[in-house]
Parts: structure tokens; C-alpha cells; sequence
């Protein structure tokens, strides 16, 4: 079953803001990590939050690419 137009444009619009949030996240991490001392647990926190942000983007990204047929 491939998505409606309509559920394209919601995917493409919650990958667009994953996206953001995913680079703003590396700016802060980057912030974080050059002014010492960083604080390590909110480090840690905004890489695995990073790693949330990327695996989900995976899946939105296969989810737009349609199924070729074996």
C-alpha cells in the first residue's frame, strides 16, 4: 500500500523538522563540548537524543521511497 499525497507532504513536513532539530542538537553538543568544563550527563542526553532524531528520519526517508519490486 503506497502513501496518499497527503501523507507524503505530513512526512516530508515531520522530516523537515526532525532534520532541524537534528542539527540544532549538533550545534549545541558542538557549544557544549568547546566551553569547558562541558557538563558530560547533558552531553550524553543530547547525543542520544541525536541518535533518536537520526534513526527516526531513517525511517521516514524509507517511507518515502517506494517499494521496487523483487
Amino acid at each position: 500500500m503506497n502513501p496518499s499525497d497527503e501523507d507524503i507532504a505530513a512526512i516530508r513536513a515531520q522530516l523537515n523538522e526532525l532534520q532541524i532539530e537534528h542539527r540544532d542538537l549538533d550545534l549545541v553538543i558542538e557549544h557544549l563540548t568547546l566551553n569547558p568544563p562541558p557538563d558530560q550527563l547533558l552531553v550524553r542526553r543530547l547525543k542520544k537524543r541525536k541518535l533518536q532524531l537520526k534513526d527516526r528520519i531513517s525511517l521516514l526517508e524509507r517511507m518515502l521511497v517506494p517499494d521496487i519490486p523483487a
